[in-house]
């Protein structure tokens, strides 16, 4: 009797398959052949102008310092100079006035943010680079559009599970069914950003390195934050990335990777800041 909505399901998660895996691209920044799904970077843009007033409200807004504002543009301008000429993005970097929460994000094709608390934190301007070159890696590594990939295809599986797990005598088997294959898809796509949080190091390293700034400061970035965590609750920057632990390793082995005999002495810290706490 149920074999007809089995036969559904499998053509469900089949299409989803085969739409996930058969649309491929290839970076031309990290050379990683990547499955989006078919979202363009025009797509990305767009989507990232479209959120980012509202992704701003939520922080306050922008700061009105216009020296801080034109700091972070400037520094952030140097970092992603090179991938900007081989990408569509549109990179701006905006300084929001929230006093309190310690963040950075970046939203799809290009639109960058730091919090006035992050960058009230930070010591110099290698440190800033640091940030915005690792915010800058998840707009060239395309993270929102593979993570919009994935979540189609988790869609399309959970969408399968619910139909073959219908029962006619049991009206929430379905339901149940798809609930536990979303938290299932939500685990995996989970291990799939943390694993993106450590490829932005990696490029914010190398970013940074290329505007001249000293990688090294990108360690001293994981000590603020652990400071500003303290003994209480931790920053908002710990909710959505890894360990700072996880990153120290991995900031290291890039430098090292990157600079094997060791770093150039040309490459600097920048202006001290005077607010740095």
């Amino acid at each position: 009797m149920r074999k007809p909505q089995l036969i559904i399901a499998a053509v469900i998660a089949l299409f989803g398959i085969i739409s996930f895996y058969s649309m491929r691209s290839e970076n031309p920044v990290t050379g990683e052949v990547q499955h989006v799904g078919g979202i363009t970077p025009e797509q990305e843009v767009a989507l990232g102008l479209q959120s980012a007033p509202e992704m701003a409200q939520q922080f306050g807004g922008l700061d009105a310092d216009p020296n801080a504002q034109a700091l972070v543009k400037r520094i952030g301008n140097e970092v992603s100079r090179n991938a900007a000429a081989k990408l569509p993005y549109q990179f701006e970097y905006h300084l929001l006035a929230d006093p309190n929460t310690v963040n950075a994000f970046a939203l799809p094709g290009g639109q960058i943010f730091i919090t006035r608390a992050l960058l009230n934190q930070l010591e110099n301007e290698a440190q800033l680079a640091g940030v915005l070159g690792h915010e800058a890696g998840h707009v060239v590594g395309r993270h929102s559009a593979e993570h919009m990939a994935k979540s189609q295809l988790t869609g399309a599986l959970v969408g399968a599970a619910g139909v073959a797990a219908s029962d006619p005598n049991d009206p929430y088997r379905g339901q149940r069914a798809a609930m536990m294959a979303g938290f299932v898809g939500q685990m995996v796509n989970m291990k799939y950003g943390r694993s993106d949080e450590l490829e932005s190091d990696t490029l914010g390293v190398r970013f940074m390195s290329e505007a001249g700034y000293d990688p090294r400061e990108l360690l001293g970035v994981m000590k603020i934050l652990e400071k500003a965590g303290g003994g209480g609750r931790s920053p908002e920057f710990f909710s959505t990335h890894p360990n700072h632990g996880n990153r120290a390793a991995t900031i290291e082995d890039a430098i090292a990777k990157t600079f094997p005999s060791g770093v150039p002495s040309n490459l600097r810290k920048g202006e001290t800041f005077r607010s740095a706490s």
